[in-house]
């Protein structure tokens, strides 16, 4: 039988994460669902959780004023969803919804937020992780915005 902590630190996140903060960070998850074509959050809205993608596909846009949303990144299983509730003022910066049915971990960012606060090498293991994650998204933003603009 699958236990949400023995699926949760297998996943690529967590896999490698001393045991006593993976005993942690369980406590601050849970399951969750959405089905395609929903919106999982939109830009502006309060930030409070983060999610663990383990099946399904989901678009990351922005709002633009003269084309309207622009999907700028697709996420899928293994893949993290949103990092905007580990900085003030905690408001999502992007919109996320669904391109096919979603299953994921949903972390409650309160939950870690004080837990990292209560144990600073669980706060330093989550910022690195999220560091590189933040390094690898620009990059892959900066290689579509030259391909873009390469012709101009």
């Amino acid at each position: 039988m699958e236990t949400l902590q023995r699926v949760l630190i297998e996943h690529p996140f967590f896999v490698d994460l001393p045991t006593r903060h993976r005993e942690l960070v369980v406590g601050c998850a849970s399951n969750a669902r959405f089905q395609a074509g929903e919106f999982i959050f939109r830009e502006g809205e309060d930030a409070e959780k983060f999610y663990l993608i383990r099946e399904g596909k989901v678009a990351l846009s922005i709002k633009s004023e003269r084309r309207g949303p622009l999907n700028i990144l697709t996420l899928g299983e293994g893949d993290i969803l949103g990092w905007s509730w580990l900085f003030p003022p905690y408001r999502w910066k992007f919109s996320a919804k669904t391109i096919e049915a979603i299953r994921a971990f949903a972390m409650d960012g309160h939950c870690l937020r004080d837990k990292a606060e209560q144990d600073h090498d669980l706060g330093y293991e989550l910022l690195r992780r999220f560091a590189r994650i933040v390094e690898t998204r620009f990059e892959t933003m900066r290689l579509q915005l030259a391909n873009v603009y390469a012709d101009k």
